[in-house]
């Protein structure tokens, strides 16, 4: 099931996108409309804080609609509205695994920079822009302005000292993100914050697939492309540090909470990687892809 959260003429809502991805389906109105007996929450966040009890009241109403020959009268086209980030404003900051994948921390350095640990940094929740919107190119501040397409996990349950073996039930579901940096102030400040934190640097979505559809999140193909060229091309199988781990880790004496993002690390192809760098420039369209869950595609603007 992919949720996202769409806005219109009418307000801001929770959608469920039918799984042809031509339409979307206005799941308070849809669940209202069947009589339903709970409350739906009206924000990703608070959808997610009720887990499977929301999820499998979402998964009544789809089976209501298709059972009552509603879909035509229910469902809306998706151009027909305006995709936001599934989670436009996070509660906090984005935590970020650095060079999560061996041939992307070569590129970036030599084998002696391949972690023996968890690497994490954090964005900031003003970063997140939805599907479609523009990246600003930031060019009184940068010129080394790079894009990075991640796997990105949703927390569904607080946490705190999670087993690893225990971990993928705290996930509520994926998305993607494009952790876009700007290199030259990443090594003008001596670390990640500023680099990775200016506004709309966080392109994520377009929606959020529930884990039921995702079996196992180490195994899905990645690839990105600038302008329709190959840059990435991997699959996450390809981790160094499993999803399982990232979150055990992460929840080692620091509370996991639900809706907290976690981008879990970009493969080789980076701009910065390229010789001579290739760096993002105005004008140019970014499209990152993640077998299961779908594309996220955003424009540089100048």
């Amino acid at each position: 099931m992919k949720f996202a959260t769409y806005k219109n003429e009418s307000g801001q809502f929770i959608g469920i996108v039918h799984s042809d991805g031509s339409r979307v389906l206005p799941l308070l109105d849809a669940y209202e409309k069947m009589g339903g007996e709970n409350s739906l929450p009206s924000n990703m966040i608070e959808a997610i804080t009720h887990g499977e009890v929301f999820y499998q009241e979402a998964e009544k109403t789809i089976q209501w609609v298709s059972a009552n020959n509603l879909d035509s009268e229910l469902y809306l086209p998706l151009e027909s509205v305006e995709l936001l980030a599934p989670i436009p404003r996070p509660a906090k900051n984005i935590f970020c695994v650095g060079k999560n994948y061996a041939e992307h921390a070569i590129e970036m350095g030599s084998k002696d920079d391949i972690p023996e640990h968890v690497m994490v940094f954090t964005k900031a929740p003003t970063t997140v822009i939805a599907h479609d919107q523009n990246i600003l190119a930031h060019s009184e501040l940068t010129e080394q302005l790079d894009y990075e397409g991640e796997l990105a996990v949703i927390i569904g349950r607080k946490g705190k000292a999670i087993k690893r073996e225990e971990a993928l039930d705290y996930v509520f579901g994926y998305t993607i993100v494009n952790d876009v940096t700007a290199r030259d102030l990443q090594a003008k400040h001596k670390q990640f914050f500023i680099g990775k934190s200016l506004d709309t640097t966080c392109p994520m979505g377009p929606w959020i697939v529930h884990k039921s559809a995702l079996a196992n999140p180490n195994n899905l193909d990645i690839k990105t492309t600038v302008n329709g060229e190959a840059r990435q091309d991997s699959n996450t199988e390809n981790f160094i540090f499993p999803v399982e781990e990232i979150i055990a880790v992460l929840s080692q004496g620091m509370t996991l909470e639900p809706g907290d993002i976690i981008a879990t690390g970009t493969p080789a192809g980076v701009g910065k990687g390229f010789k001579p760098p290739r760096f993002l420039k105005a004008g140019d369209t970014v499209e990152i892809t993640v077998e299961g869950i779908g594309t996220l595609r955003n424009k540089v603007e100048g």
